[in-house]
């Protein structure tokens, strides 16, 4: 059998050619062998009916073995030919011949700087690729912090609005200004106990 894959054929057909001439093959080792075995059995019955026969049924069979092989080796020369035949001239896209699915081919041709130009362009829309996603991961994350914060944020904000309620309901007109006050008069206190601390140690070292 031809060792040629014959893949543009095998595209066409939807099978290799080689195939389909090894199931020919097959098909007729097989039926030449039941067709032997079916002469060996006529011939066995033909001798039933002949009366002291010196031909016995092993003869027979070996005679029938050498005919097979003799067939066999026939036909495996004459096979050689046809197949040889039927892969050039049968079985065969010619060269300059292109299936309707290749024929943007003839309009582009390809060829191996093509081919390389197109493979580096593809490295780089997935270097760019990468880039984009780890730059989308890093904003889904700056998002997700975002959304932390405002929670806190919001937070803050109601436990101030709760607090201004307190206030209200204690006297205190507005909240907010009693605490930067509060917070004011923290930092005098601050000042003055810093004062106070400087005082203490001026008089030790006196």
């Amino acid at each position: 059998m031809s060792v040629d894959p014959m893949a543009y054929e095998a595209q066409f057909f939807g099978f290799t050619p080689q195939t389909c001439l090894l199931r020919i093959y097959i098909a007729f080792q097989d039926h030449l062998f039941e067709v032997m075995q079916a002469v060996e059995h006529v011939i066995l019955k033909k001798l039933e009916g002949v009366p002291d026969s010196e031909i016995s049924p092993v003869q027979i069979r070996e005679c029938t073995e050498k005919f097979l092989c003799f067939m066999k080796g026939r036909f495996d020369n004459l096979f050689g030919r046809m197949e040889q035949l039927i892969l050039q001239s049968v079985l065969c896209i010619p060269p300059n011949i292109l299936l309707p699915e290749d024929k943007c081919q003839e309009t582009h041709p390809f060829n191996e700087e093509k081919f390389q130009l197109l493979k580096k362009e593809i490295e780089e829309l997935q270097e760019k690729y990468k880039v984009e996603l780890c730059t989308e991961q890093a904003l889904l994350a700056e998002l997700e912090e975002q959304k932390t914060v405002k929670a806190k944020l919001k937070e803050t904000l109601t436990f101030f609005d709760e607090l201004e309620n307190i206030g209200r309901d204690h006297g205190t007109s507005n909240f907010r200004e009693s605490l930067v006050s509060l917070v004011q008069n923290c930092r005098k206190l601050q000042n003055i106990r810093d004062n106070v601390e400087k005082q203490s140690k001026r008089l030790e070292t006196q």
